[in-house]
């Protein structure tokens, strides 16, 4: 229950703070009880990269664990704030990161790179956002190299899984059966169709990732590719003293060079990030014209600001290498397909997305839910990394039409997902004038009727 109540058709009541529109829990809207259970599971993504943080960033278990927790809290920011989006990461963006990440030595120097992505990261936004400019440098973006970046995140993302020594490779039926569960359960047609028609699957196809997840355990479990967790009680208390030993004001702030070669991954940040905006529009636009007992409201220079926002507090407090990104596109999906289903299962878009993330929260710090989980952290990244590759790659396909542009794409994408954002910038930009500019001008300087000779 919340003390105050929505009129039929208007917006969801809220405090105004200058052009923001702040809710609490219980005040401004009522906790949805399906959105607390699934965040009670998924939150192990958020503690699935702990073992980028303690592998490739050089981070002590406890200061990673400090750093999920934390950042846990951040993400309620823009949700409180007005944004009817589940924040998360940057999740496409994470394989091309540890790319970045490995030219660093693991410790003080990687702590910094990732320090200077998350700062360049949140000054792109603040900027672009601010400006107005971020919609029209995505639209003045070359459709091939739009394509190309979100193809070549894409094939990182499952490339992590499939290669040899990864986690497929070493858990490959509890893997491989929850990540085609996943995908099934979430794209294709035959299970919507399915799920129209029944109930149970219905009920189930509202829970997004987290019943492949869970199955994914309990087989792992069975067949003994992951060990039994021991379960510790009590309450998680994040290590201030280890965080703070990671944060710029002890490693020390990054230099201008380190900042100049994270700033073609940050730029890759920011495009992969407004494609993840896109679809969370689509996703609130359609939900919207659902029902119409709720205007829902809001404003992309606010998404910006926010997410700008996240990332500078991350860079000084809390490094985190899933970046603050402005939407976790699997939460906001579940939500806002439950949200069709009327106002008696879900009351507002706010209720949703916020009970999904202080869930989240709170699941941080209840030590038997992290114990629990522990073993099967893997699990979590990996489905999430497979579902996470197979829409870039979707979307990344559908921004190319012609040869050309179907070529320049697949080159950066594998340029991209090899040997990182800077080296596949460049391929990309020189492919675009040698090879696809030109073939567009020859195209226009050609008389109507006639086709070039072979």
């Amino acid at each position: 229950m919340s003390i105050y109540k929505r009129e039929h058709g208007a917006e969801q009541p809220y405090w105004s703070i200058g052009k923001y529109k702040m809710r609490l829990p219980f005040i401004h809207y009522r906790l949805e009880t399906p959105e607390l259970i699934q965040g009670f599971v998924i939150f192990t993504i958020g503690l699935s990269l702990i073992e980028i943080m303690t592998t490739y960033v050089g981070m002590s278990y406890h200061a990673a664990i400090a750093v999920v927790a934390l950042n846990h809290v951040l993400m309620l920011l823009p949700s409180t704030f007005g944004v009817p989006f589940v924040s998360g990461f940057i999740t496409p963006l994470i394989p091309i990161l540890v790319v970045f990440l490995g030219n660093f030595e693991p410790g003080p120097e990687a702590v910094k790179a990732l320090i200077a992505v998350q700062l360049v990261v949140g000054a792109i936004f603040l900027l672009l956002g601010v400006t107005g400019l971020g919609k029209k440098f995505i639209v003045h973006l070359p459709n091939s190299l739009k394509g190309g970046i979100l193809i070549g995140a894409g094939i990182g993302a499952i490339m992590t899984e499939i290669e040899p020594g990864g986690r497929i490779a070493e858990t490959p039926y509890s893997l491989l059966i929850g990540g085609f569960l996943c995908l099934y359960i979430m794209f294709s047609k035959s299970f919507k169709r399915i799920a129209s028609n029944n109930r149970f699957f219905r009920l189930i196809s509202s829970y997004g990732i987290m019943p492949a997840i869970i199955v994914a355990i309990v087989i792992g479990w069975i067949i003994k590719e992951y060990p039994s967790p021991t379960i510790e009680w009590g309450v998680t208390i994040p290590s201030f003293s280890e965080l703070w030993k990671i944060t710029p004001f002890v490693v020390g702030f990054p230099s201008i060079k380190i900042l100049m070669l994270a700033f073609p991954t940050a730029i890759l940040a920011y495009i992969i990030a407004y494609g993840d905006i896109i679809v969370g529009e689509s996703l609130i636009k359609r939900a919207n014209k659902a029902r119409d007992d709720e205007k829902i409201s809001y404003d992309l220079g606010q998404v910006h600001t926010l997410t700008a926002i996240r990332n500078f507090l991350n860079a000084l407090f809390l490094p985190h290498p899933g970046l603050a990104g402005p939407i976790f596109t699997a939460g906001t999906a579940t939500v806002a397909e439950r949200y069709t289903y009327g106002r008696k299962a879900m009351d507002s878009i706010f209720s949703g997305t916020n009970s999904l993330l202080i869930a989240f929260t709170f699941a941080m710090f209840v030590s038997p839910l992290i114990t629990l989980f522990q073993p099967f952290l893997p699990i979590a990244l990996s489905i999430t990394l497979i579902i996470t590759g197979y829409l870039c790659i979707t979307l990344g396909i559908q921004q190319v039409k012609t040869e050309t542009e179907i070529g320049v794409a697949g080159v950066m994408g594998i340029t991209l997902a090899i040997y990182g954002a800077a080296y596949a910038l460049v391929v990309g930009i020189l492919l675009y004038f040698i090879v696809e500019r030109t073939s567009f001008q020859l195209n226009k300087q050609m008389p109507k009727g006639k086709t070039k000779s072979a």
